[in-house]
Formats: C-alpha cells, structure tokens, sequence
C-alpha cells in the first residue's frame, strides 16, 4: 500500500510521509516520489508549493 492508501486508512501517522521518502530516496525504483507516495498532481502540487500542512489537510478532507 502506498502512503496515502495507509494515512487515509488510519493505519499510520502524517509524520510517516518521512519514512516513505527515505525509503524511495534509498532505492532503486523508477517511479516518481508522487506515485511512490500515492499522491495525484494537486495533492502534489499542493505540498511543494504550499507546505506538508496544507498536504495533510487535504488528505484529511478525504479520510473515510
């Protein structure tokens, strides 16, 4: 499960988008940090041009 499909399933904390990072940082896969995320181009765009806050409260606004 990607980080996203986590977080909103309430099974980790925001914070844990950390380890998420290191962990591809670290590999060797050739997907983008989005999709290793699981995040869509706004969710994206939302947290590098806004902050990780603004990235939580839009997942938050999708949690079930």
């Amino acid at each position: 499960m990607t980080f996203k499909e986590r977080y909103l399933a309430g099974e980790i904390e925001f914070e844990e988008i950390d380890s998420y990072i290191s962990k591809w940082n670290f590999s060797d896969l050739t997907c983008t940090l989005r999709e290793y995320l699981g995040l869509n181009a706004e969710e994206e765009d939302t947290w590098i041009e806004v902050s990780d806050e603004a990235l939580k409260d839009m997942l938050d606004a999708q949690k079930k």
